[in-house]
């Protein structure tokens, strides 16, 4: 949106505080907005009825009440009276309950006393984007590949084109996401495909792992440290935060954040601030943040295990992948993307699925979705030495009972690179009766390579 066009943009302050209504509306008309000022909810309710208000920043106190009754009330008729009109929370740090209570009543986000004036703008403009581009009918692949680059992304499936069409609309905000689907689906790669295209691709995209950091790291690892801030600490070091500055931190598997730790990260999320470790010097970051989890958050929060308003602070949008198994037109374009991947990898010529071994493919369960899916077809193309893999390919040889009980074969994570080098060789020299130039050939490996590995192996020929 720009400068002239948010001229005619007109967004409503309500706040009985004087002091934060002329603050507000200076902020908002020096960005190119068109303020409107209430004291209590009646008067903004009546400002909705001229029907050009845009956008809402409300307070959730009025009349000195701290319970936040009246606040939760107004949301209440505000979305009444328009529900597809964006609210913004104004509320104390100490009452970020509250103000999670109106997002669960439809306020579209909320920022704390004393607020952050860019932080603010950007959700004023991210509120306004989306409220501007509603659900359309579902684009088709080539659509949206049309306006984004998601070629790193496979799927013409319905289930992911309604993914890639959230991420598309979203992209382009500082919208916090929230990406939720099993191991394996692919969250990472949504993370990326925000980055890329979003304001910030030319910044930096740091992943975090949170799964593996302790209580007792957190505060290192994501702030940084000074010189003799601990034992051990030689030299200065900059956290991820301050690394994702000016583009987007990927905050993985973050519902294994401890729970010691996870008020820690609401206070950096709410505010873009944080203290190094051994500093007492504040620190501002600019940065998107995108996070992701195959946990049930909701269920976590229920029991305990997670903060509310932690999560209402990363699920601004949620974006659900689908399992493989409710994909299936994807799969037999995923195991060819796979098969030519894992030639290209290994310097092998390119393989083929024959169509009755993909229609077995395609009607497996895969639990363990996209990632099981690769090591399978990585597992039966390496053990096979065929170009042309058939079902019999697919299924190994010590799972079948009677030549009747046939089973995927297990992930190839079970099994170390050089054993499967090893396994793959032994086979092949089986399939060739001992015939090296046929088996070097079949392996696309010089008969000294060969050699060579023969004897890294102690393989018998």
């Amino acid at each position: 949106m720009t400068r002239s066009s948010r001229a005619d943009t007109a967004i409503l302050v309500v706040d009985d505080d004087h002091s934060v209504t002329a603050s507000l509306s200076l902020l908002l008309k020096n960005a190119g907005y068109s303020p409107r000022v209430a004291s209590e909810p009646d008067q903004a309710l009546s400002f909705l009825e001229d029907g050009d208000i845009q956008l809402v920043i409300q307070d959730m106190n009025f009349s000195r009440k701290t319970t936040g009754e009246e606040g939760l009330e107004l949301i209440g008729r505000i979305r009444k009276a328009n529900p597809q009109l964006p609210v913004i929370l104004i509320t104390a740090w100490g009452s970020i309950s509250l103000a999670v209570q109106g997002v669960k009543a439809g306020a579209f986000d909320f920022v704390t006393k004393p607020w952050d004036n860019e932080h603010l703008l950007q959700l004023v403009r991210t509120a306004l984007r989306l409220a501007d581009d509603p659900a359309v009918e579902l684009p088709t692949r080539e659509e949206l590949d049309e306006r984004f680059d998601f070629s790193r992304i496979v799927g013409n499936d319905p289930a992911m084109l309604r993914v890639l069409n959230t991420v598309g609309r979203v992209c382009a905000t500082d919208a916090s996401v929230l990406i939720l689907g099993e191991s394996g689906t692919g969250k990472e790669l949504i993370a990326e495909a925000l980055h890329e295209n979003s304001r910030r691709k030319s910044g930096p995209f740091v992943k975090v792992n949170l799964g593996g950091i302790s209580s007792t790291l957190f505060e290192s690892e994501m702030f940084g440290h000074v010189k003799g801030a601990f034992t051990d600490a030689d030299s200065d070091r900059a956290g991820r935060f301050a690394l994702a500055n000016r583009g987007t931190i990927f905050l993985d598997e973050v519902g294994d954040l401890e729970r010691a730790t996870q008020v820690k990260m609401l206070r950096v999320l709410q505010d873009r601030t944080y203290e190094v470790l051994g500093s007492s010097r504040s620190c501002r970051v600019d940065v998107r943040v995108v996070s992701a989890t195959n946990r049930d958050l909701l269920k976590m929060v229920k029991s305990g295990e997670f903060r509310e308003d932690l999560l209402y602070r990363l699920n601004l949008i949620t974006v659900k992948l689908p399992p493989l198994r409710e994909r299936q037109d994807d799969i037999p374009t995923l195991t060819n993307l796979f098969l030519r991947q894992v030639s290209a990898s290994y310097g092998a010529e390119s393989c083929s699925v024959d169509d009755d071994a993909m229609r077995w493919l395609v009607g497996l369960d895969w639990p363990g979705n996209l990632r099981q899916l690769r090591q399978t077809v990585e597992r039966a193309m390496l053990m096979s030495g065929k170009r042309n893999l058939t079902r019999v390919d697919f299924v190994d040889p010590d799972l079948v009972d009677g030549g009747e009980k046939r089973q995927a074969l297990p992930p190839v994570g079970r099994m170390t690179l050089d054993e499967i080098e090893k396994a793959m060789i032994e086979k092949s020299l089986v399939h060739y009766q001992r015939n090296l130039t046929r088996v070097a050939g079949a392996l696309g490996l010089s008969r000294a390579a060969l050699y060579r590995r023969i004897a890294k192996h102690g393989i018998e020929v």
